[in-house]
């Protein structure tokens, strides 16, 4: 599980949008814009995203606002390899 989660924000997209939503929700159209790409691309992230269990999407009308799932960041950080001595600490950047 901790490959899937780490393959999941590999990307540089899809790290994008997790630092963004380390924010709080935002609607996919703000997404859309930062960093501005294609809405299929955006699409195809948010799916990764969602299947790998760090993202969720509620409906408003026509748009969707994502958000972290509660814990991400934490299971994002358990995943990461440590050693012994030291525990490396996760800081998503925004």
């Amino acid at each position: 599980m901790s490959t899937s989660l780490l393959a999941a924000v590999a990307d540089p997209i899809r790290w994008q949008l997790v630092s963004q939503l380390s924010d709080g929700t935002r609607c996919v159209c703000e997404l859309r814009t930062e960093p501005e790409i294609p809405a299929n691309l955006l699409s195809y992230h948010l799916k990764v995203l969602r299947e790998a269990g760090l993202i969720e999407g509620t409906r408003r009308g026509r748009w969707i606002d994502y958000s972290l799932t509660e814990g991400a960041v934490d299971r994002l950080q358990a995943a990461l390899p440590t050693t012994p001595r030291s525990r490396r600490q996760l800081t998503v950047i925004g």
